[in-house]
């Protein structure tokens, strides 16, 4: 850690008044590993939008930023972490269409391939090539499902089967996703993450396999991977809800990983109880980085109290940025990364930088700082006011 220069500045908070902010972290460094991490972590990757071009923000794609987006890749991979791409972090289904994350996947396993730690990339494979009223029924939905699976697979990525709007309009219930998520199974070239993402993070997907019983969901996801298990790498359950993970976790075959996308309580699901625990695939670790490595490499050497001395400042950080409408939560990685100066600008798909109030983002300021994640004061200061100054706010 480096001691930050003692700053003042003048913050928002929610009762819509001003007061004077002093930082106190520690900032983090951003680092390789010195040693490997017990844990598998990918970390699902956001991408910004070009601000110079002009298109029609509500037209789906935009203009992305390759430059900074890709750059930003190369900073995780750097830190010893994996890369989710093309997942509902980047925008996916808010933003970002097949046709620019074809063009994302393609480009990010193209530069993995010559990253020197030869990170892994997983990739989001879903049926928004088409809108969810188009496909009329399973065979269309694993046609959509089979395309993307196939492009990712021609180009080195893994697949991660997406949860389908799509599903929604033609289940019959919990059968058609057993039938069709089998056939996807049967014919990936390799083993698969199944994604199974909860109704906070998109609405459309409440009732998702057939049922509205997180239990008999569960019970329909296990059957699912017992019957598939030697091509079922994982699962990634994004539910927010601790308990029901961990009860999962517990009768999940050994040979298969629960990758937890639970970013209000990863600390303890990752550490585990000593007999189970929780890989990751998480869009937090996309924020957090500097504090994710050494964690995970504390971990790895039993060091559970420094693990959790890292790793525990944090959480109150994701849960501001992932508050409801939880949807909204790729704006405060964005924010962060802009913060930090790891990219040069805070431009997003159909301007979803708007999609946050002031206060929000002076929320993220103070609780970055308090877990030592603004890793570059003087640059986060210098860009927190100039935000501010638009919103009215002088120094």
């Amino acid at each position: 850690m480096r001691k930050a220069r003692i700053q003042m500045l003048r913050l928002p908070i929610a009762t819509g008044e001003i007061e004077n902010y002093k930082l106190v972290g520690l900032p983090l460094i951003p680092r390789t590993p010195a040693s490997p991490f017990n844990r598998t972590a990918f970390a699902a990757a956001h991408v910004v939008a070009s601000p110079l071009l002009e298109v029609d923000p509500w037209q789906p794609g935009g203009a992305i930023d390759w430059d900074e987006t890709l750059k930003y890749r190369h900073y995780l991979w750097d830190q010893g972490l994996h890369v989710a791409e093309a997942m509902d972090t980047a925008q996916r289904g808010m933003g970002l269409d097949w046709k620019t994350a074809k063009d994302l996947i393609e480009r990010t396993v193209g530069e993995a391939k010559h990253h020197p730690l030869k990170p892994r990339v997983v990739c989001g494979a879903g049926t928004d090539q088409f809108r969810a009223d188009e496909l009329k029924n399973e065979s269309q939905v694993i046609d959509a499902y089979t395309e993307q699976m196939e492009t990712i697979e021609k180009v080195g990525g893994q697949c991660v089967i997406l949860a389908s709007r799509a599903m929604m309009v033609i289940s019959k219930g919990p059968e058609s996703f057993l039938r069709v998520y089998n056939r996807l199974i049967e014919q990936a070239a390799a083993p698969v993450i199944l994604h199974w993402l909860g109704d906070m993070f998109d609405p459309a997907l409440k009732g998702y396999w057939g049922t509205n019983s997180l239990d008999d969901a569960a019970d329909i996801v296990l059957a699912l991977i017992e019957a598939n298990s030697s091509k079922v790498d994982g699962v990634k359950i994004s539910l927010l809800d601790k308990k029901h993970e961990e009860k999962f976790r517990v009768r999940l075959s050994k040979n298969v990983k629960l990758y937890t996308g639970d970013d209000f309580n990863y600390t303890d699901l990752i550490e585990g109880n000593g007999t189970n625990y929780s890989d990751a695939l998480l869009g937090i670790f996309t924020a957090i980085a500097p504090a994710v490595s050494p964690a995970l490499e504390a971990l790895a050497k039993g060091e559970n109290e420094k693990y959790r001395d890292i790793l525990e400042p944090t959480v109150p950080l994701s849960r501001e940025i992932f508050k409801k409408p939880t949807q909204y939560y790729k704006a405060g990685i964005t924010f962060l990364a802009w913060l930090n100066g790891l990219q040069t600008h805070f431009s997003m798909i159909g301007g979803m930088q708007s999609s946050r109030e002031i206060t929000h983002y002076a929320e993220i300021f103070r609780l970055a700082d308090n877990s030592n994640l603004l890793i570059e004061p003087d640059t986060a200061v210098s860009r927190m006011k100039a935000l501010l100054s638009v919103y009215g706010i002088e120094q």
